[in-house]
């Protein structure tokens, strides 16, 4: 019988230091919780190097990353007054140094242009003809699906001021009609061809449900921008205007080129380029 307890005891004494080895390699460090995993690999924001993948995204395009715009307003400065005229805009009152790009027609469908933009994360307000987009709405649809607005710029692009009323109601309500068919939504943001508008334009925009009529303060050319105001420099709030328009219209150069040269003269001047339908 002795003997048989002197076992027990000993049986005993292993497996109370067994398990109290156990226990300590399951005891946390202090201040560490126990369901608290190993560090984690940092993900999200500049901790994953976003700010690399951004220049490099930019890189390719031959550019520098452009800063970061100022948050929307809380307000617009730009609002159509109910039942008042559409405002007829060139710029947005603003003191930041933010200028808005829009593009208008609809004639090159370059694919490039899309992989740029997605690559960029430039916003740009495209006032589209039907005439011009609806061999491949799809282009524009893909633009779209990037956040860039769709705006209206008449089914044919004929020169309004030589139109009646009615005929540029029907124009302007026409693709009111088309984009929100193939977009989804109807535009808020009208532009006549060549710019040429006249009370009567107005008076059809705004029974088209159009909340402005957006003109521009500068254009881009092939290499370099053409500028209204007489100091040839860009200010605070500028519409910039430029074109769906490929290698026949730019003497050989490529849409994706010719953006690039205009987001080089943004930069160069300090500006950058901030969201038209944020504003009004």
């Amino acid at each position: 019988m002795d003997k048989k307890i002197m076992v027990w005891a000993a049986l005993t004494a292993v497996a109370l230091l067994v398990t109290g080895c156990t226990a300590e390699a399951r005891t946390p460090a202090p201040g560490v919780s126990e369901s608290t995993p190993s560090a984690p690999v940092a993900t999200g924001d500049k901790a994953t190097g976003e700010p690399e993948a951004e220049a490099e995204a930019y890189r390719r395009w031959g550019l520098k990353p452009l800063a970061d715009p100022p948050a929307p307003p809380a307000v617009k400065p730009v609002v159509r007054a109910p039942g008042g005229p559409v405002p007829v805009i060139s710029d947005i009152p603003t003191t930041e140094k933010i200028v808005f790009i829009t593009i208008d027609d609809g004639a090159e469908k370059d694919p490039e242009f899309v992989r740029m933009m997605k690559d960029l994360k430039i916003p740009v307000t495209m006032f589209l003809t039907d005439s011009a987009i609806r061999g491949d709405y799809a282009y524009f649809a893909r633009l779209a699906a990037q956040g860039h607005g769709i705006a209206n710029h008449t089914l044919t692009h004929p020169n309004l001021r030589t139109l009646s009323r009615d005929a540029q109601r029907r124009e302007i309500c026409g693709q009111q009609t088309k984009l929100k068919k193939e977009y989804g939504t109807t535009p808020r943001l009208f532009r006549p061809p060549y710019g040429n508008w006249n009370e009567d334009t107005r008076a059809a925009a705004g029974s088209c449900g159009v909340e402005a009529i957006v003109l521009w303060r500068e254009s881009m050319q092939i290499k370099n921008m053409q500028y209204q105001r007489g100091d040839g420099k860009l200010h605070p709030g500028d519409i910039i205007l430029a074109h769906f328009r490929g290698p026949s219209e730019l003497k050989g150069r490529t849409m994706t080129e010719t953006t690039a040269t205009m987001l080089r003269r943004i930069q160069e001047q300090g500006f950058t380029v901030a969201r038209l339908e944020d504003y009004v």
